[in-house]
């Protein structure tokens, strides 16, 4: 049984610095092993990620209105996302068959995703494009709203489209060199193919097979 003496006598120095270091260290575990990995994502021992404090983490967020500006974010469609490949071919020499324009169906705010580009012995200047959309109208009293995306020379583009209004989006190609091309276009998005015969596809273009058979209107010649 401990004396009134040895309950009041201090603890020795060397046992007080050895407890002190040693709260120290447990503190520094704590802070290094939980607090650091839970509220910085610093997981310096592995801790953090083998107990899932790590997972506890969050950086400050600041949220963004997806549907602030003229252009919703995120949006839905009543149609169904499809693909398709188009090959075209121009032959040469600046005939009326060395140039045309394909284009496609889309609703207002719809996307389209696209690549194209030429294959065959061309000079890129020699190669025209205008990337373009314009609304259908029923009659010359109705007024047709257009809108022009780029025009220039080259041998391929990829990018996106998102329609400003409901109508017809698509490609002017000419080809001004004297050998045959094609011109390979792959789509990806919410849009619809035109029918042959219908404006936007007057040459009756047929997707989705070889450019032997994508035009019946021009007998195929192999760039």
């Amino acid at each position: 049984m401990r004396t009134e003496t040895e309950a009041t006598r201090p603890m020795p120095r060397s046992r007080l610095l050895l407890a002190t270091a040693g709260t120290l260290v447990v503190g520094a575990l704590i802070v290094v092993g939980a607090i650091m990995p839970a509220e910085y994502d610093v997981d310096l021992l592995g801790i953090g990620r083998l107990s899932g404090l790590s997972r506890l983490w969050a950086p400050d967020e600041n949220e963004v209105d997806p549907n602030a500006g003229s252009v919703r974010r995120a949006q839905e469609y009543p149609a169904p996302w499809r693909s398709d490949v188009i090959e075209i071919p121009l032959p040469g020499g600046n005939t009326d068959k060395s140039e045309l324009e394909y284009k496609v169906r889309l609703p207002k705010d719809g996307t389209l995703v696209y690549a194209w580009e030429v294959i065959g012995d061309i000079e890129p200047r020699e190669f025209t494009y205008d990337f373009h959309g314009h609304t259908v109208t029923r009659d010359r009293s109705e007024e047709m709203t257009v809108s022009t995306y780029k025009q220039a020379t080259g041998l391929k583009a990829q990018g996106s489209l998102t329609a400003p209004f409901e109508g017809i989006h698509g490609w002017y190609f000419a080809n001004a060199g004297e050998k045959p091309v094609i011109v390979r276009v792959k789509l990806a998005g919410f849009y619809e193919l035109i029918p042959n015969g219908a404006p936007g596809n007057e040459f009756r273009i047929r997707a989705n097979v070889p450019a032997s058979e994508a035009r019946p209107d021009t007998p195929f010649q192999a760039p």
